[in-house]
């Protein structure tokens, strides 16, 4: 059985993309891809096209076509059902998340709760994006860490700060109040921060955040280039977790520990409007698709969160985690999906 992987510019949809294919177990190929700066013109108007595609900048697509497709991403989209169409149909689809196409076009959709997509056959909602962490790469990221981290006195708080995402608006007025809470959640333990940004996180709000905290604190800053990553590290070695309730990647990451984990949300709630960097282009527009888009192409993390304290796994910053029962593994959302890959395949 031959698979192809395409990978796009989001690390979160790579590693959704990634995981699921681990799980499957079959030989697979990454075709990494760049776009023009047009794509979202020729997707919308074509659908089926590599118009789109930078051929330059991205791997090749040449025969011979695979039996499976697994992508993630609106861009991906037209690339996935062109390699279909050039395998004389053959190929079946796999997306991952939201297509914007129609859904009958893809064999399978895995998703999540965010997205309203409708009851169908071909869609499988799981509770939580899937992910790639195994119990045995996060204990030798700690080993490997260990001196540069085990001064650090327990118990330790490993902060995840994502960024600006749709609606969502990371200011450093926001991370400074942030910093603050932390700073008084972990200064009343006797305990430490261990903190890591992300690729969308502003370097204002990051800032703000680092300069609201005294107590004693291991910072990273993603994409340095002078240093390692402790973000595995950080994972296995934290006591708890405060993560921005903006990426479920990062908040999916932080459950799967099964420590307590405090949520700190972005949003702005009904008076958005009252605040000047909310009428920019991304955030704007964002509320605006979401009001009067069809559903199934709108975004509520809400659902996954709200799921979250519901069951006991998290709660929001400011409120006490409820100590007691140990809490129970997460489901696998990524064996799921690969069960329901294989019966594609069932009798060929």
């Amino acid at each position: 059985m031959s698979v192809w992987l395409l990978l796009g510019h989001k690390a979160g949809d790579n590693n959704q993309v990634l995981a699921l294919a681990s799980k499957l177990g079959w030989h697979w190929q990454e075709r990494r891809l760049r776009y023009q700066p047009w794509e979202l013109l020729s997707n919308r108007l074509i659908g089926v096209t590599l118009v789109g595609v930078n051929k330059r900048e991205s791997d090749a697509l040449t025969p011979p076509w695979p039996d499976l497709v697994i992508t993630s991403g609106r861009r991906n989209e037209p690339v996935a059902r062109w390699i279909r169409q050039q395998s004389g149909q053959r190929t079946r689809l796999v997306h991952v998340g939201r297509p914007w196409a129609a859904l009958d076009c893809f064999d399978l959709i895995v998703s999540t709760p965010q997205y309203e997509l409708p009851a169908r056959a071909n869609v499988l909602v799981n509770d939580l994006p899937m992910h790639r962490l195994t119990r045995s790469e996060l204990e030798r990221a700690a080993q490997t860490w260990s001196d540069s981290l085990n001064h650090l006195p327990a118990p330790r708080t490993t902060v995840l700060l994502g960024g600006n995402s749709g609606a969502f608006v990371f200011t450093p007025e926001k991370a400074a109040r942030l910093g603050r809470q932390v700073n008084g959640l972990v200064r009343g333990q006797g305990g430490s921060v261990m903190v890591t940004d992300s690729a969308r996180t502003p370097a204002d709000a990051f800032d703000a955040f680092v300069e609201q905290l005294q107590v004693p604190v291991h910072v990273h800053r993603w994409g340095s280039r002078s240093a390692r990553n402790p973000y595995q590290a950080f994972l296995q070695l934290a006591d708890q977790f405060v993560v921005t309730a903006d990426s479920m990647s990062m908040v999916t990451e932080a459950a799967f520990m099964q420590k307590p984990l405090y949520l700190f949300s972005l949003d702005d709630g009904p008076d958005w409007w009252r605040r000047a960097y909310n009428y920019k282009w991304t955030p704007l527009t964002h509320r605006l698709a979401m009001k009067v888009g069809p559903g199934r192409m709108r975004r509520d993390v809400s659902r996954i969160l709200d799921n979250l304290v519901y069951e006991g796994r998290a709660v929001w910053l400011g409120d006490s985690f409820p100590h007691g029962q140990p809490l129970s593994p997460l489901k696998d959302g990524a064996i799921t999906a690969a069960l329901r890959i294989a019966e594609l395949f069932e009798g060929t």
